[in-house]
């Protein structure tokens, strides 16, 4: 059955309706990136100077497991995972990477005899691992599009809890950490314990800053009153600060993931618009057509 004008019309002016939407979502993403570039700038160098902090204390305290946030359990039997993502879709792939990569963690972990703790920070996450029929230990919400420092402070204490309790054994963090608008990827990162974090590596980009030709000289630092002392203070400050750091790189990433996405959607829109167009014009060429044929076959009739 031949699709008549009218139903041509009004598809094209559904269309034409998704499309400011979606132009005006992407205009609304990109201001949001832009604050949340800035606020990622401005926590880097306390972020780098916390981490060079703790892993130097570290070293000095040579690992006395004297707390419990310092003790290493062994063997490790629960593992807990970290999912960071957001509240809301219409980000292309960004919520979906972030739980496929830790529900394929948790089946690691599973194969070699260890149990996956799941902790998710964001709807979009929690939503899924319970959807997989996956248990969810705890939930974090309605604070992705502007984390702020309380929220990283509440997912810290709950991980050191856990941690403390015999609740898990090691508490890894998956997130999207934001390259540019169009690139984000999926960085897994181990929490605690401390003697296992990955995040407590050498600063490279404090190094990049400085040069890499210019020379760095560090005092050797003496901890009064001893530097397991100022572990059990720096520890905390040290998780969630990269806790804060997750959640504001997934933060920039979502908003570049979902810009990018609505532009997408905006261009998809503008050329379905045209091949709308393209049929609409073909349709009236062809009623037109026919109109003339019949007002010639009649007036043949006539003569």
């Amino acid at each position: 059955m031949p699709v008549s004008q009218r139903d041509v019309r009004n598809r094209i002016s559904s269309v034409k309706n998704i499309e400011k939407i979606t132009a005006a979502m992407q205009m609304v993403a990109a201001a949001r990136l832009r604050r949340a570039e800035q606020r990622i700038e401005a926590l880097r160098p306390y972020a780098s100077a916390i981490r060079r902090m703790t892993r130097e204390a570290a070293d000095a305290a040579g690992y006395v497991p004297r707390l419990p946030i310092l003790a290493e359990h062994d063997p490790v039997k629960n593992v807990g995972l970290l999912l960071v993502a957001g509240d809301r879709g219409l980000a292309g792939g960004f919520n979906s990477n972030i739980v496929r990569a830790g529900v394929a963690a948790g089946r690691e972990h599973e194969a070699g005899g260890r149990n996956p703790v799941y902790f998710a920070s964001g709807r979009r996450p929690a939503s899924s691992i319970r959807f997989r029929g996956l248990e969810l230990a705890d939930s974090f919400t309605g604070f992705t599009d502007r984390p702020a420092y309380a929220d990283a402070r509440r997912i810290a204490e709950r991980l050191i809890a856990a941690y403390v309790d015999n609740e898990v054994d090691q508490v890894d963090v998956f997130y999207n950490g934001y390259i540019s608008p169009i690139s984000q990827v999926v960085r897994r990162e181990t929490l605690l314990p401390l003697q296992q974090a990955t995040v407590l590596e050498d600063d490279s980009e404090a190094e990049e800053e400085d040069g890499e030709d210019k020379p760095r000289h560090r005092a050797e630092v003496e901890y009064e009153p001893g530097p397991d002392d100022i572990l059990e203070r720096l520890i905390p400050d040290y998780i969630e600060v990269s806790i804060f750091r997750a959640l504001l790189e997934s933060t920039a990433s979502e908003h570049g993931a979902r810009m990018t996405a609505m532009r997408n959607a905006t261009d998809n829109a503008g050329e379905l618009i045209e091949d709308l167009t393209l049929q609409m014009n073909r349709a009236r060429q062809a009623e037109i057509t026919q109109e003339i044929m019949e007002v010639v076959a009649g007036a043949e009739g006539v003569g």
